[in-house]
């Protein structure tokens, strides 16, 4: 039986830096059956030269203030003429030219609604952010005793299953944690495939940190079934905190980076404040209006590096 051919995603916005770098990988896949889908969002640098010169077989350009994920995503799945539809990130580099075929092999299953592959941190990565990674996609990764984790970097969707219900375009933040955790309460799994490696992170201001966890905890209460006390008792936040800044100094100890343990810590707070606030008024938005709808019940949070910090 022949290779099924796929659709690759690729969502971009002022990301030429690596972009070139992408491109390049994907030519290089030993599966070829592919077809490229992209998609870029107001760039103002050469990601959308760079797009072009791919020849994909479409290329939608957004305005920056149009860009929703959850749309974006839906667009993505609707346009794509493929059953298994690949995504990623313009920024996560394939690092083998064998980063497409374990995700299509993952999805071979009926059963299973997405897959997701592993993400190592870029060599300029801070020590908070590293750990995180370490946390979410390492050898020991901590994640796979979380209730749940996905990540959309580096993943990829049956068409047949999104068609029941697409991802929920009023949330901003967390959309393909909503979707998963949704699919998999379906009946669906959702499958981890480490053999497939991109190249993926960020750096955060505490500021930028604060702004994130924000959203995240935002779209998390919407979700939350819970006692939403849990997660705004200022004595959890300082345990929390006290938690990420052990995990941390461990962390820095081993690989040698014990100078940047002081901005972790100020890094974490942020997250730990951010968090807090978000969810607080998210609650204050969702808690009342979906009280009726089924809820998850995320008993253990989502990644650190992608989410609002784990306990």
């Amino acid at each position: 039986m022949s290779d099924p051919h796929v659709t690759i995603v690729l969502r971009s916005y002022n990301e030429g830096w690596a972009l070139a770098e992408t491109l390049a990988a994907l030519r290089a896949q030993t599966y070829r059956r592919w077809s490229l889908l992209a998609f870029d969002s107001g760039s103002t640098d050469d990601s959308v030269e760079l797009l072009r010169a791919a020849r994909p077989a479409r290329l939608i350009q957004l305005l920056p203030h149009d860009y929703q994920p959850g749309r974006v995503l839906n667009q993505g799945m609707a346009l794509a003429a493929t059953e298994r539809v690949i995504f990623l990130n313009a920024d996560a580099t394939p690092q083998n030219a064998d980063w497409l075929a374990p995700l299509v092999a993952g999805l071979a299953d009926p059963r299973t609604a997405a897959v997701f592959g592993r993400q190592i941190p870029r060599p300029d990565c801070a020590a908070p952010f590293a750990a995180d990674y370490e946390r979410c996609f390492g050898p020991h990764r901590d994640s796979a005793s979380w209730d749940h984790f996905f990540s959309m970097v580096s993943s990829g969707l049956r068409k047949e299953v999104w068609a029941r219900r697409g991802f929920l375009e009023s949330m901003q933040y967390s959309e393909d944690d909503e979707y998963t955790r949704w699919a998999r309460a379906q009946g669906f799994r959702i499958v981890y495939c480490p053999e497939s490696v991109v190249m993926h992170s960020h750096n955060y201001t505490p500021a930028q940190t604060y702004k994130r966890s924000f959203g995240e905890a935002w779209a998390l209460a919407a979700v939350w079934a819970g006692n939403p006390a849990s997660l705004l008792r200022r004595r959890n936040l300082l345990l929390g905190w006290a938690n990420d800044l052990r995990r941390d100094l461990a962390y820095c100890v081993r690989h040698g980076r014990l100078r940047e343990w002081p901005d972790a810590a100020r890094v974490r707070l942020a997250q730990r404040l951010g968090r807090r606030a978000g969810f607080r008024a998210g609650w204050g938005m969702h808690g009342a209006s979906l009280a009726p709808r089924r809820r998850v019940d995320p008993t253990t949070p989502s990644a650190p590096c992608l989410r609002p910090s784990a306990t």
